[in-house]
């Protein structure tokens, strides 16, 4: 179980994404999703949205997410930093592979304070308010409670218990998700049905928040 664990929670963001994107909160993900948009999620799109997911994280191009997913993607980090490709990683490899990693998240940080801001900012005010603040601090525990539903959703996908995801596996969990999404079976996701998705969601992180308050509490008495 811990193996599949670690294998897993690098596919939890494809999930989340892929089943997709539209029950997430914010609108990145309906927005990517929708490709020709026309305010709406059909299958198809979600499909795509789900095999562009499953091809990124199938590091080995071999139809499966797995552990030998994980393993190439140690070996490519492996081969990035062994500058001269001897086998070997010396000292100053390691420094200069460290250097660029820092500067390299330096650049990501950078993007996403930008990004983070931009999102935050609702009314384009160039400042924000308390009640963005707010907003935002609420929009990133969903964030957290989708990753937790990310990794629950992944064990399920794994339907015949060998550690590893199939691209079959995966597109049924896409589906099953959107379907779940579609209350009204029209074959396409509005952003009617996304929201109702996202406050069920919510709901549901406050009843399992609530029943851990309620556990502890009961461990104190």
């Amino acid at each position: 179980m811990r193996r599949l664990t670690l294998t897993l929670s690098a596919a939890t963001l494809a999930i989340g994404g892929a089943g997709i994107a539209i029950a997430q909160p914010g609108d990145r993900g309906f927005v990517a999703a929708d490709t020709d948009g026309d305010g709406m999620v059909s299958l198809a799109e979600a499909r795509v949205r789900g095999a562009e997911r499953f091809e990124r994280l199938d590091v080995n191009s071999d139809g499966m997410i797995d552990a030998q997913d994980r393993a190439e993607r140690q070996a490519r980090r492996f081969a990035a930093s062994d500058a001269n490709g001897d086998g070997e990683i010396t000292a100053a490899e390691m420094t200069a592979a460290r250097e660029a990693r820092r500067s390299e998240r330096s650049e990501r940080r950078a993007a996403r304070q930008a990004r983070l801001f931009e999102r935050i900012d609702t009314d384009n005010s160039g400042g924000v308010s308390q009640a963005e603040m707010m907003a935002a601090r609420e929009a990133r525990g969903e964030r957290r409670g989708a990753r937790k539903g990310g990794m629950r959703i992944l064990r399920r996908a794994d339907s015949n218990g060998d550690g590893a995801v199939s691209q079959a596996e995966f597109d049924a969990t896409v589906q099953a998700r959107f379907e779940r999404v579609d209350t009204d079976g029209s074959g396409t996701i509005t952003a009617a049905e996304r929201e109702a998705a996202r406050e069920a969601r919510r709901a549901r992180m406050q009843e399992r928040r609530q029943a851990r308050q309620e556990r502890r509490q009961s461990r104190v008495d």
